[in-house]
C-alpha cells in the first residue's frame, strides 16, 4: 500500500525537524577555564564574608573578558598591585573595544555602569590573583553591592574581570536588533525546509 500524500508530508516535515534539531545540538567545548571558575568562587567567598550576594556569571561580560584578555596577552606583565579600574563605558585603552562589544553582541549603551578589572600575575597563581582583587583598590568594586554579575577571562599571565550590574546601564546586555537577527538566522533553515516540503 502506497503512503498517502499527507503521510509523506508529515514524514518529510518530521525528517526536516529532526535534521535541524541534530544540527543545532550543542557542541561540547573543553575549555581551560579553571582559573576563572576558581577566581569566581574565591570572589564569591570573599563577598559572602561581607554578607554580599554572590556574583553570577554574565555571558556577555564573560565574552568581553575573554576578548579583552586575548587583546592584552602580549603586553608586558609587570606584576604590580592592581592597576586602575576601567569604566565599562570608556574602555578606550583597548584599541578594539567597539569591535569587541560588537563581537560579543553587547549594546554599548549597557556598559556605562560596568567596570573592567585587568590584572597581571605570573602563571596566574590563584592566591595572588585573588589578592589582587580583594586586597587592593579593586576591592572597592568587588565589595560594591551594585555589581551582581561577572564575566572572567584569562590569557597567559592576564586575568580580566568584568563586573556587571542588574540595571540597564551596566548589564552588558545584547543589542535587541542583533537578537532578532540571531533568531531569524536560527529559524531560517526550518522555514526554508518547511516551504520546500
Amino acid at each position: 500500500m502506497a503512503p498517502t500524500k499527507s503521510c509523506r508530508l508529515a514524514c518529510s516535515l518530521l525528517f526536516v525537524l529532526l535534521l535541524h534539531a541534530f544540527l543545532l545540538l550543542p557542541v561540547p567545548v573543553l575549555c581551560g577555564d579553571d582559573e576563572e571558575n576558581s577566581l569566581l568562587q574565591g570572589l564569591n567567598s570573599y563577598r559572602n564574608s561581607l554578607q554580599l550576594p554572590p556574583l553570577t556569571k554574565n555571558k556577555q561580560a564573560g565574552c568581553l573578558a575573554d576578548e579583552l584578555a586575548d587583546e592584552i596577552k602580549d603586553r608586558p606583565c609587570v606584576p604590580t598591585v592592581a592597576a586602575n579600574a576601567i569604566p565599562g563605558g570608556s574602555a578606550t585603552q583597548f584599541l578594539n573595544y567597539p569591535k569587541l562589544l560588537k563581537k560579543c553582541n553587547i549594546d554599548p549603551n549597557t556598559t556605562g555602569n560596568g567596570i573592567i578589572l585587568p590584572v597581571c600575575v605570573r602563571k596566574l597563581e590563584p592566591t595572588l590573583v585573588l589578592t589582587n582583587y580583594t586586597r587592593t583598590g579593586y576591592a572597592r568594586y568587588v565589595n560594591d553591592s551594585r555589581f551582581t554579575g561577572a564575566g572572567l577571562g584569562s590569557e597567559d599571565d592576564w586575568m580580566v574581570v568584568v563586573l556587571a550590574t542588574s540595571t540597564a546601564g551596566g548589564s552588558f546586555a545584547s543589542n535587541a536588533a542583533d537578537v532578532v537577527l540571531g533568531l531569524l538566522n536560527y529559524f531560517m533553515p526550518f522555514l526554508v525546509g518547511f516551504f520546500f516540503v
